[in-house]
């Protein structure tokens, strides 16, 4: 059987790209930006913005995520991954390395272990994880461990931009080590942007 739909009906129906004009869930609603203020410190730099989660919704894990060891230095500081996500901690110097957290959110110690080497954590819960080296105290890093993949990095200026939000309503949290961070209802409609901003204290 031939089914024959009128031009006029079917350019009503659908919506822009030829999609069917319904609402789609999760669909991009908008942008939220704003400034994060962080007193106390010398700036913003590895502060993090992100939504807490999404109802109903979940996400893939982070691909590719690496934290490495180079120069005696976690690079990068701060690495943002949606839960689950599976972190590769490869060795790059010439001494030998550990890693390890006491963080609740993720207890766990990789041992010693030399140049050329990768072990890796499966970050299976939300939070922060505080990232520490016991042969090298003057190491350190986080992993923060996100239900979502709307998060951002924040620069020194403490602006930040949150991309193709979905609609509806959510608590935006604004973190960054040394001080307590803050969190935001927010509702984000359809085409409307929002303007949040976070000040950050110890």
């Amino acid at each position: 059987m031939k089914i024959f739909i009128c031009a006029g009906l079917l350019a009503g129906v659908l919506g822009a790209g030829g999609a069917i004009g319904l609402e789609q869930p999760g669909r991009a609603g908008a942008t939220i930006s704003g400034k994060v203020t962080c007193r106390g410190v010398r700036d913003c730099n590895g502060a993090v913005v992100f939504i807490e989660s999404l109802p109903g919704r979940s996400f893939p894990p982070s691909p590719n995520a690496v934290m490495d060891q180079v120069n005696l230095t976690f690079t990068p500081h701060v690495l943002t991954v949606v839960v689950r996500t599976k972190v590769s901690f490869p060795n790059s110097d010439e001494v030998r390395h550990n890693v390890f957290s006491p963080s609740p959110v993720k207890r766990f110690n990789l041992g010693t272990y030399p140049k050329g080497v990768s072990k890796f954590v499966v970050f299976d819960k939300p939070g922060i994880a505080e990232l520490l080296c016991n042969v090298h105290a003057e190491m350190s890093a986080y992993v923060v461990v996100t239900e979502t993949p709307h998060s951002v990095l924040v620069g020194k200026e403490g602006m930040y931009v949150l991309k193709d939000v979905p609609t509806g309503t959510y608590v935006v949290r604004a973190w960054r080590e040394e001080l307590k961070d803050q969190r935001q209802q927010v509702t984000v409609s359809a085409g409307a942007p929002r303007t949040v901003n976070f000040e950050l204290r110890r």
